[in-house]
């Protein structure tokens, strides 16, 4: 077991997710942002971009799975263990519809956390330029808990 300090143990899911999050390279050059952090949870947005987009100009899945993605794993590191990170094993996507400006938000949550493996699922709504929110993506996704080496 890895040795962790004082302050790994007593800090809180959002200074833990957050000091992890801005280590996200692929995150901050897309443009997405924390929206709320609790234990078991975690919800993420992306804005609308260039950066963002497919060729017919509506967001791109691998932005929407990248998304998802870290909304669940970020939902599942609220769970892990003291000095400890996630990785992604596996995960499941279904894309419901596709979608130009606005924003996506991402809101993670944990299933199920256990010593090996974390399952958990994100649910990926679209919010239109006029507030409207509609189902964009579901997924599921499995972690396992790894070493934090940084």
């Amino acid at each position: 077991m890895q040795a962790t300090s004082l302050s790994e143990d007593i800090e809180s899911p959002l200074i833990r997710v957050q000091r992890s999050f801005a280590r996200q390279g692929m995150m901050q050059n897309l443009g997405a942002r924390l929206v709320r952090v609790e234990s078991g949870l975690c919800v993420v947005s992306l804005p609308y971009s260039g950066k963002v987009t497919q060729q017919q100009g509506s967001f791109h899945g691998g932005a929407i799975g990248a998304l998802a993605d870290i909304a669940a794993g970020y939902a599942g590191l609220t769970q892990a263990p003291a000095g400890m990170e996630v990785t992604a094993v596996e995960y499941k996507i279904n894309f419901l519809a596709a979608f130009e400006g606005g924003e996506l938000r991402a809101t993670g949550r944990v299933v199920r956390a256990g010593k090996r493996v974390i399952v958990t699922s994100s649910e990926v709504m679209h919010i239109g330029p006029d507030g409207q929110e509609r189902a964009c993506a579901l997924m599921q996704q499995t972690l396992m808990p790894v070493p934090k080496i940084y």
